[in-house]
């Protein structure tokens, strides 16, 4: 029997993506070639991709003017490629907020390319809030924040607004719920959170911001090289474009964000109602900043911890141990968890509170 897959990432996928994935290793569009064999360069493969970029265009609703990427590196090849494409050479700025471990590791690469300003920071409570009531500097060359903790479950719910360019990481909660991209210019996402496996990088780019650096750019970290190159200067990842392609149609067959978001709050309502209810359970993260995506949580007696953990073991739940900066338990409901599995690890909650 499959099992519930709470691991924070890779994440869980919907099942008949699984399927019809598996079945393109095998035998790829009847061509009896498998998908991870085929060119890239193959018209299959480079309709995969423009299919691929016109379904984020197209749940997203993104504007004219913006360009979609499939890169690789993650996100942490992003915290790089953002400051070198968009902080000036002379006398570059940049505003972050620091609201967890990779917003942390992104500030430190921006500090290699010019002066980085803290405007929010939630280290000082490990993480457990969104910072707010901040002020962004006008003079900064952009501002930089992380929508989702996946370490910690907080998450923005109010993006601020910004006197220069606004840059995001969306990698833990890209595509599960209604965002306005016209307030960003740049998205940034790995694949492997709420897209398909580990390998890609979604990049959303509003083409009119790039080039204004005064700063030679490499090749290969040059946003305008993958833009003038349809993603594929080098070899792409075949196959984690390919799982995000079917992942994204899935999303768009039932309904769309809209449809995913409802989802999604029903199945974080569920169990922080549980948390929230249960007396052997305490949540990590504040309530206003609690992530829809990660649910951070510990018991209150830690006597029961091998109690507990036997159960939700037995249950058929994989990957619910909290980050060892955390401790205690994380349930990363992605997209593709089914409210089931969320009920079964409620239940598990309530029956532990009988013993």
């Amino acid at each position: 029997m499959k099992k519930h897959n709470f691991s924070a990432g890779p994440c869980i996928l919907p099942q008949d993506v699984i399927q019809k994935a598996s079945e393109a290793v095998i035998n790829f569009n009847n061509d009896n070639l498998s998908l991870i064999e085929i060119s890239h360069r193959s018209k299959p493969f480079v309709e995969v991709m423009e299919q691929a970029r016109n379904l984020v265009k197209e749940l997203l609703e993104l504007p004219n003017g913006y360009s979609v990427l499939f890169l690789q590196g993650g996100a942490s090849l992003e915290f790089l490629m953002v400051p070198l494409n968009l902080m000036k050479e002379k006398d570059g700025k940049a505003a972050y907020t620091n609201t967890g471990a990779w917003a942390k590791k992104s500030i430190t690469e921006a500090k290699q390319f010019g002066e980085v300003i803290v405007v929010g920071d939630s280290s000082d409570k490990n993480y457990n809030y969104i910072p707010k009531g901040y002020k962004i500097p006008s003079d900064v060359d952009y501002f930089h924040c992380t929508s989702n903790n996946t370490i910690f479950g907080t998450q923005m719910k109010v993006f601020p607004e910004v006197p220069s360019l606004m840059v995001c990481d969306m990698s833990s909660d890209i595509f599960s719920r209604k965002i306005d991209v016209s307030k960003f210019d740049l998205i940034y996402a790995g694949a492997q959170k709420n897209m398909g496996p580990a390998g890609a990088t979604l990049v959303i780019v509003k083409n009119e911001i790039l080039g204004r650096t005064g700063r030679k750019i490499s090749t290969m970290l040059d946003y305008n090289t993958h833009i003038s190159k349809d993603s594929m200067f080098n070899t792409p990842p075949v196959f984690s474009i390919y799982v995000s392609m079917l992942t994204l149609q899935w999303i768009k067959d039932h309904g769309g964000i809209e449809w995913i978001e409802q989802i999604n709050n029903q199945k974080s309502e569920l169990i922080y109602n549980e948390i929230d209810r249960n007396p052997l359970f305490e949540g990590v993260a504040r309530k206003e900043d609690r992530s829809n995506m990660n649910v951070t949580f510990t018991l209150t007696d830690s006597t029961l911890e091998e109690t507990f953990n036997q159960m939700w073991n037995g249950a058929g739940i994989s990957g619910l141990n909290g980050h060892r900066s955390v401790g205690g338990y994380r349930a990363s409901i992605y997209n593709a968890m089914p409210i089931e599995s969320v009920q079964v690890l409620v239940d598990i909650m309530k029956n532990l509170e009988n013993i």
